[in-house]
């Protein structure tokens, strides 16, 4: 299919990479167009524990949505992309934007990343956020890209193995989403200093490892979940999706963790996401 476009709605932050601050350069590094439509302006992302705002109201997101639909555009849309969703009303506004460009485009897709917290911190959202994921949006989605926390909230479950964690995958696709991205595996047979992700999709399951890297990086998972939504919808090739997304936040981690910065080097990391060094090998699990 090559190049794709992708309507992804997220928040933004002027200093920093996270949400739509993470997600448009990588993919458009890799030449997919990108329309991006925030759901917040802040000076920085929430980890330093202070910044400055707008947090948009979800008519100013609606109104945004519904002049790009206007220009007649929607049709062209290949996949939509979201990731975390500050309240209700904004995950109504998503659900909604979905089902105009579905309708607009049958055969596009949606990607949600569910964003609600991790195994070291529990979860991090407003209490309701992980109840509209699970019961309103994972439904509706095409692709998920949890982590395992993340997995077992969606689906009751307490993955602790790939024997589990594959189970939950079954778990989540029968919710609705024909594939899954799991970010962050961990299991006791694997070693300590790796790091797995596992795509599972109607035509299979795949597991790549990496090493784990001393740092926690803002923005590393929207980075994630955009670069497998794109290189999937474009390939549909869920192990070199996988393959490529493993590399390309590899390098992206590794140059950030070298820099000695505590944001991600997005920028500086560029061509790994246009030539990324394939340097990880992907096994096949199912």
């Amino acid at each position: 299919m090559g190049r794709v476009k992708i309507l992804s709605i997220q928040s933004s932050v002027a200093y920093g990479h996270v949400g739509n601050s993470a997600a448009v350069f990588p993919l458009q590094r890799l030449g997919h167009e990108v329309w991006p439509v925030f759901t917040v302006q802040f000076s920085n992302h929430t980890g330093y524990g202070a910044w400055r705002r707008p947090l948009l109201a979800a008519d100013d997101v609606r109104a945004v949505i519904s002049g790009i639909e206007e220009r007649g555009v929607l049709g062209q849309v290949d996949a939509v992309l979201s990731g975390y969703q500050g309240g209700n009303d904004i995950g109504e506004v998503i659900l909604d934007a979905v089902e105009r460009v579905k309708k607009a485009n049958p055969h596009a897709t949606y990607s949600c990343d569910p964003v609600m917290g991790n195994a070291a911190s529990g979860c991090f959202v407003h209490p309701d956020i992980p109840v509209l994921l699970r019961d309103r949006v994972v439904p509706r989605a095409d692709l998920i890209t949890p982590n395992q926390f993340e997995l077992g909230y969606l689906t009751g479950t307490a993955p602790t193995d790939l024997e589990s964690t594959l189970a939950s995958v079954d778990a989540a696709r029968a919710m609705g989403p024909e594939s899954v991205l799991v970010t962050s595996v961990e299991r006791p047979d694997a070693p300590e200093d790796s790091l797995e992700m596992l795509a599972v999709t109607p035509e299979g399951g795949w597991l790549v490892q990496t090493p784990r890297l001393p740092l926690r990086a803002n923005g590393s998972g929207d980075v994630t979940a955009a670069l497998f939504t794109a290189h999937y919808r474009s390939s549909g090739d869920a192990a070199d999706a996988l393959a490529r997304t493993a590399s390309s936040v590899f390098d992206l981690l590794r140059t950030t963790h070298e820099s000695g910065e505590r944001e991600l080097q997005l920028v500086e990391s560029q061509d790994f996401y246009a030539h990324p060094r394939m340097q990880f090998e992907v096994t096949k699990v199912r």
